[in-house]
Order: C-alpha cells, then sequence, then structure tokens
C-alpha cells in the first residue's frame, strides 16, 4: 500500500515521544491507524484461524469415520470441538467480517479514515490479545504431555465445555483452567467488539460524504451499521454471563452453582440473548455482500433495496425475540414455548423477502458467472437449504427430537458454511483486487468453489439422516450396531473434498499475490465508491471528496445522465490524516499477559497472580499514555497525475 508521507518532518506527542508515522516495515504495521491496514491484518487474522478451526474439525470427522475408533481421545475430543466452534465463530468468521467492515465502510462511505483511527487499532491488538489466551491453552497442553506443567485440573487445560461452555460443567468442580482461559478470552474479544462497533457506528452516521444519505448508502454499509447495533446489545448479555462464570470460579458465588441455591438454566438464557442474534451479526454482514455482488454481475440495479435494507433491520431486531427456541426441551412452558415458536417462524419472512429481492435482481440481468457470482448464488442455495430446515425447529414437537441430534449440527452448518462462509469467500474474490492491486488469472478459482460446494453438501447433507436415525452430537464414537457408520464415512469423505476446495481458494490467493496482472481502479465495472480509488488505495483513499447525487454513484457516473454523475470537492490545502501510535498495541499485550496469567493463577501456578497484576498495570499504563499522548496528524498533499475521475 503506497504511502504520500515519507517526506514529512517527524512529529512529537504531547509526552515528548516521537511519533511512528513515517516508519517502514513492521514498525509501520504495529503502530499503524490505516483502516485499511488494520483490514488486512483483522483478514490475515481470520484466515489463519480459519485454518486452525478447520484442521480442529479434520481430527473430529477421523474420529467419527467409523464406529468406536481411538483416534482421539474423549478428552480431546472435547477439547476439540469446543475449540472448534469458538475458534470459527470468534476467531474465524467475526475478523474475517472485520477485515470488510474496517477495508470497505470507510471507502464506500467517501471517508479518508474511520471515526476514531486509534480506537480502531485498539480494537485490533485487543482481539489479537483475546484470541491468544484462548489459544495459548494449546501450548500448555503440550507442557502437560511432556510433564513440564501440571496446573489444578490436570489434563483440563484447553477449554473442553462446548463453545456454549453450558452451567454447571464449567464450575471448578466440572472444569480446569481450560474454563478460565476460555471465559478471559471471551471477555477480552467482547471488548474488542463493542470498541469497534461504536467506531463504526459514529463513522457511517457522521462521515459519508456530501449527498450520500442513509438511503443512498449501499447495502453492506447498512449491514455493517446494523451489525454494529446487534453488536453493541448483544454483547453485554455474554459479557454478564462471563463475569458471573468468572466469579463463581474464582470466588466460589453462587451464580450457577445448584448445590449452594444457583440456576444453571440463568447461563443459557444470558448466553442465548446473546448467542442468537450473533447469528445475524454473522449472517447479515454476508447478506450485504450479496447484495454488493449480484448487481455487479447482473448488471443492473439491486431490486427493492429499500425492502432489502428494512428487511436488515427487522432481522436485527427480531434477532433479539427468539432466543429461547434454543431451550424448547428445558421445560419452559406452553405460553413461552407457543410465543418463542412464532416469532421464530416470523423471523423467516424478512429472509424470504431479501432472498426475493436477490431473485430479482437476477432475473433479467445480463450475468457474468465469473467467481464471485457462482459465490453468490451458491449462498442462496445453501442458505435457504439452512433456512429450511430451521424453519422445522420452530416447531417445538419437531425440536425435541432434533435438539441433541446431528440434524441440528447439519441446520447450523448449512447456514454457517453455506451461508456465511460462502459469502465471505465470495466477498474474497470480489473485493481482494481492490485490497491487493492485482488481478485473478485462470480456472483455479472456479474449480475450488465446485469443489467446497460439493464437499459442503455430501458433508452436512448426511447429518440430517444421522440426526433422524438418532445420532446424539458432542459424542467422541458410537457402537457398530447402530447403523451409522456408513453415513459418518460418507461425511468424512465430504469434509475432506471440502478441505480440499478450501486449500484451493488459499492457493488461488497466493497465485494472485505473485501474479503481475494489475487490477486497475473498476476490474468488474461495479457502483460503489470504493471503485473510485486506486488499487491498492492511496493512505488517503481519495484524492478528492466525492459528491453523491444518486444510488450507486460510481455506476450512474459512469453510465448515467449528467445529472446523475458524481462531482468532487478539492480540499485545497492537504489533507489531514491522524498520528500512529504505539499504545493501542501496548494495550492489547497488557491484555493478553493479564488474561494467561490470571488463567494460569486459577491453576495454582505460582506467581501469576502477580504476572496478572502486571498485566493490569501495562493496561493502564498504556491507557494513560494515550490519553496524554494528543491528537496529533499531518498533512498530505495527493500526487498532481490524477484521473480525470478524481480531479
Amino acid at each position: 500500500m503506497s504511502d504520500d508521507s515519507h517526506a514529512l518532518k517527524p512529529e512529537k506527542s504531547l509526552l515528548g515521544l516521537m511519533r511512528p508515522d513515517h516508519s517502514r516495515g513492521w514498525v509501520d504495521w504495529l503502530t499503524t491507524v490505516d483502516h485499511k491496514k488494520i483490514g488486512i491484518m483483522y483478514g490475515l487474522a481470520g484466515l489463519f484461524f480459519f485454518i486452525v478451526g478447520g484442521i480442529e474439525v479434520m481430527l473430529i470427522r477421523i474420529q467419527l469415520a467409523q464406529p468406536e475408533l481411538n483416534f482421539i481421545s474423549a478428552q480431546a475430543y472435547n477439547q476439540l470441538f469446543t475449540m472448534h466452534g469458538t475458534t470459527m465463530i470468534f476467531l474465524g468468521a467475526m475478523p474475517l467480517i472485520a477485515a470488510f467492515f474496517n477495508f470497505m465502510v470507510p471507502l464506500q462511505i467517501g471517508a479518508r479514515d474511520v471515526a476514531f483511527p486509534r480506537l480502531n487499532a485498539f480494537s485490533l491488538w485487543v482481539f489479537m490479545a483475546g484470541a491468544l489466551v484462548l489459544n495459548i491453552s494449546w501450548l500448555f497442553q503440550l507442557f502437560y504431555l511432556f510433564g513440564w506443567f501440571d496446573p489444578i485440573g490436570g489434563k483440563d487445560i484447553v477449554p473442553s465445555v462446548g463453545w456454549f461452555g453450558y452451567a454447571p460443567i464449567t464450575t471448578t468442580e466440572f472444569s480446569g483452567i481450560g474454563s478460565d482461559f476460555w471465559v478471559f478470552g471471551l471477555q477480552i474479544l467482547g471488548i474488542a467488539s463493542i470498541a469497534a462497533s461504536l467506531n463504526f457506528i459514529v463513522t457511517i452516521l457522521n462521515m459519508r460524504a456530501p449527498g450520500l444519505t442513509m438511503m443512498r448508502l449501499p447495502v453492506f454499509t447498512w449491514m455493517a451499521l446494523v451489525t454494529s447495533f446487534l453488536i453493541i446489545f448483544a454483547f453485554p448479555a455474554l459479557t454478564i454471563a462471563l463475569l458471573e462464570l468468572m466469579f463463581d470460579r474464582l470466588f466460589e458465588t453462587n451464580f450457577f452453582r445448584v448445590e449452594q441455591g444457583g440456576q444453571p438454566i440463568l447461563w443459557q438464557h444470558l448466553f442465548w440473548v446473546f448467542g442468537h442474534p450473533e447469528v445475524y451479526i454473522l449472517i447479515l454482514p454476508a447478506m450485504g455482500i450479496i447484495s454488493e455482488i449480484l448487481p455487479a454481475f447482473s448488471r443492473k440495479p439491486l431490486f427493492g433495496y429499500p425492502i432489502i435494507v428494512f428487511s436488515g433491520a427487522v432481522i436485527g431486531f427480531l434477532g433479539f425475540a427468539v432466543w429461547s427456541h434454543h431451550m424448547f426441551t428445558t421445560g419452559l412452558g406452553n405460553i413461552a414455548t407457543a410465543a418463542f415458536s412464532l416469532l421464530t417462524m416470523a423471523i423467516a419472512v424478512p429472509t424470504g423477502v431479501k432472498i426475493f429481492n436477490w431473485v430479482g435482481t437476477i432475473w433479467g440481468g445480463r450475468i457474468k458467472f465469473t467467481v464471485p457470482m457462482i459465490y453468490a448464488v451458491g449462498f442462496i442455495w445453501m442458505f435457504m437449504m439452512g433456512g429450511f430446515s430451521g424453519i422445522m425447529h420452530s416447531a417445538a414437537p419437531a425440536d425435541a427430537q432434533q435438539q441433541d441430534t446431528y440434524f441440528v449440527v447439519a441446520h447450523f452448518h448449512y447456514v454457517i458454511i453455506g451461508g456465511i462462509v460462502m459469502a465471505l469467500f465470495g466477498g474474497l474474490y470480489y473485493w481482494l483486487p481492490k485490497i491487493t492491486g492485482k488481478m485473478w488469472e485462470g480456472k483455479l478459482g472456479y474449480w475450488a468453489v465446485g469443489f467446497v460446494v460439493v464437499g459442503l453438501n455430501l458433508t452436512f447433507g448426511p447429518m440430517h439422516w444421522l440426526g433422524l436415525l438418532g445420532m446424539p452430537r458432542r459424542t467422541h464414537t458410537y457402537l457398530e450396531e447402530t447403523g451409522f457408520g456408513t453415513l459418518n464415512l460418507w461425511v468424512t469423505i465430504g469434509a475432506f473434498i471440502l478441505a480440499f476446495g478450501l486449500l484451493m481458494v488459499f492457493i488461488d490467493m497466493i497465485i494472485l499475490l505473485r501474479k503481475k496482472k494489475t487490477a486497475g481502479k473498476d476490474p468488474w465495472d461495479a457502483r460503489t465508491l470504493e471503485w473510485t480509488t486506486d488499487s491498492p488505495p492511496k493512505v488517503y483513499n481519495f484524492h478528492a471528496t466525492p459528491v453523491i447525487r444518486s444510488r450507486d454513484a460510481y455506476w450512474y457516473h459512469k453510465h448515467g445522465t449528467p445529472e446523475q454523475k458524481m462531482g468532487w470537492e478539492d480540499e485545497g490545502k492537504g489533507i489531514h490524516m491522524p498520528s500512529q501510535s504505539w499504545f493501542p498495541l501496548l494495550i492489547g499485550i497488557g491484555m493478553a499477559v493479564m488474561g494467561t496469567a490470571l488463567s494460569l493463577h486459577s491453576g495454582g501456578v505460582p506467581f501469576m497472580g502477580y504476572i496478572g497484576i502486571a498485566g493490569i498495570v501495562i493496561v493502564a499504563l498504556g491507557s494513560y499514555l494515550w490519553v496524554f499522548e494528543g491528537p496529533g496528524g499531518y498533512h498530505i498533499h495527493p500526487d498532481e497525475e490524477t484521473s480525470d475521475d478524481n480531479s
């Protein structure tokens, strides 16, 4: 990514420290507040943990390929499926979504950066700290196997309580320090998510280009806004639940301890008040990506734009009203069960409206079947498959039969992989030319999406039958007499095909980065503002501020009437850019030290309490220095050689 500020004089902060604004190499990346670089780092982290979660689930599928195998132990199975779910949701899908939010939202609204650039960097490094706390447990598990580490709780070092962490199995009587790593890691991740969401809300509402009214916003930006509100309202419920669990574990309170009058079902309510909106926190950005891809390759405007935007908001609102459909088997009572059943059916309506609008966008269009377009069409198909089985679960009697079987696993993964992952990889193929400046070549992407779709259906299709036959989920083996072996073998074969398809995607990305073919500003003949910038964009994004006169502003600028063409406001005296900072990284380091040390302290490891206090001191010191660092900043004068569009 180019940087036009190298000739500027270094600037000191109010603390007298030299700012790292004009550094190069790793220092630049560690201290950056540029939303694009932060988005790239989020994306790399998400792809890395996507691979980690994939390896975890492949070990599970090998174990379940045949009855009564001993490839992994029951304890290892519990650890793997706990970390697989936690990793894929919190460390895989969410950072990939955050990557697109960070890189694309300021570009789509015509802004120079987000509203609070250093808070954006803070969110990134705190996310990294939470990811480290969750996964460093694997390192200590390895130390235990070599006899170098033996805390209270023995082998239970890696979280092994499921990604849902149902009480009371998370109390100290039933789980070791793995639950502490899980609790502290998720609390740190929650801080990162809420800080980032507040930043995006302020950015979208206050930093739009002139003329870019709310009903001219790209759908992806709209979904980023709705998702940010969902995070702010949903994550506090999880934070409260995790704090109560932490107090139960560290201070022997009785929120969830049955023998002391606690109520384990309280955890389920708090968790699913977060957990069901979390599904829409993941799926709404995916829907936004699809709403950008389909019009671009159908060569026509998005059909029913206001209805798609309104449906997204309705989905977000109703997402908070259906949490107890995860709890139909807990004995809620007929009235509550009927109410949540009806609401679960109702939330399918705005989702169906979106699907009809997407089909309407494709209908009659001059379709170009690029790789992003194939992912987008595949998303519609696969997400509908997951949605149909989800509607089945809205009927409490059917849900009671399917609740703890592989039928629910099939439903969930059709939504998560068939929906979210298909959209995210479609977004990668769509936006990577803008991010990297390189253009896709060859047919590997088409082969990859083919293997992904075939593998996905072969993996999760048979799981519906396994569930109807009665195979329980979360079990590490099964008897041969059950007759589950053949279907499980097909599921495992499908998982390997799916993994091979995803591996081809990663190989295709590496090939893209090594190619010399440049993408240009607008390789897809797209319609939104990010395609008016250089590929990759300059640090200041736009040479001049765009002035918007219509929805799909850039498409109409190229193909519309003179009245619909965009204009530009020249800022004249140069562009002000925010200063970089070390202190968000310092706070992230403190968070990682604090979470790791306090988790080990609960396992009886000597001196860890003092190291945990040191981590808290680092966080406090970083926050103090950040406050007194001063705003700073520098001016950039854009290159004189610009295109007609940016002049």
